[in-house]
């Protein structure tokens, strides 16, 4: 059996038709604008099949699991597996799904305007090659985020704006990835890079450790070797230092400091923060510097 939608701990944006329409006749937003947008984790029994293909390009990340897909009419199968992306062209036919084995979180792009085709032909994408490599896994995932959580506040020329900015990135990058191929940059530095963009958010050693294509403890060796620090350490000081910086530079209470960071629960940022620096947030914020 095949779901269709509804995973647990799915973020999805869909653009009404009309709108998509309208935003494609504008010049400001014609050039490139993000459809539809979304994040699926392990989707267990996802499947997609369009016979008569998409109006939109489709870009899928895949970043842990694996998946499938057959594009172009023909019944070749092309794998999909973490660290790869899935790009399929306008109006070509197509079928894709995951693994039941072994489910793909993939983070997913629909794309529309008049600079789309050019992008995709640097990438040298077809329907004999639809499955590219990338080089940054960490920074396509945190591109696709953006914008999606661009496109979960509101549907204004601004927001469009920041969404496509963010996708043109992204798209952008695949194409300099099919390039050249200099030898990949160290996994490490990408996951540093990766966290301190998402220092709002819980990223576990299991979820990095796909992205760089490594097994867990591997990667847990490699990143305590580098930083001397464990993951989940390390991203805590990264939402210390974040937090005295935020107390230090603004006026915003404590409650709000501690949603910046992540703390849904601003007594136990509270305590958190003792713990690091051996004052409360508010002893600290009166404290001279300098």
């Amino acid at each position: 059996m095949y779901l269709k939608e509804g995973f647990p701990g799915q973020r999805l944006q869909v653009m009404p038709q009309p709108l998509v329409r309208v935003v494609l006749s504008r010049p400001v937003t014609s050039r490139l604008v993000v459809t539809d947008c979304g994040v699926f984790p392990r989707a267990i029994a996802h499947r997609r099949s369009r016979p008569q293909g998409s109006r939109q390009a489709i870009v899928i990340l895949c970043t842990e699991g694996s998946g499938w897909c057959r594009v172009g009419g023909d019944d070749t199968i092309h794998p999909i597996g973490a660290g790869q992306v899935l790009v399929i062209e306008p109006g070509v036919p197509h079928e894709y799904g995951s693994n039941p084995d072994a489910p793909w979180t993939i983070w997913w792009m629909h794309v529309a305007g008049s600079d789309v085709p050019e992008l995709l032909d640097a990438m040298r994408v077809s329907p004999t090659r639809p499955v590219l490599r990338v080089r940054d896994v960490y920074r396509s995932t945190a591109l696709i985020d953006e914008a999606l959580t661009r496109m979960e506040t509101d549907e204004s020329v601004p927001t469009l704006l920041a969404a496509a900015g963010a996708a043109w990135h992204l798209l952008a990058m695949l194409a300099a990835d099919q390039v050249d191929s200099p030898q990949r940059e160290d996994p490490i530095r990408q996951a540093l890079a990766y966290l301190q963009e998402r220092i709002g958010t819980r990223t576990s050693v299991a979820e990095l450790a796909s992205l760089a294509g490594l097994s867990p403890s591997h990667f847990a060796a490699l990143f305590t070797q580098a930083t001397g620090h464990g993951v989940l350490a390390y991203q805590n000081s990264l939402k210390m230092s974040r937090a005295r910086d935020l107390l230090d530079t603004t006026g915003l209470a404590v409650s709000d400091v501690a949603r910046a960071i992540g703390y849904t629960d601003a007594l136990y940022f509270s305590r958190q923060f003792h713990k690091h620096h051996g004052a409360s947030p508010t002893a600290y914020r009166k404290q001279a510097k300098g």
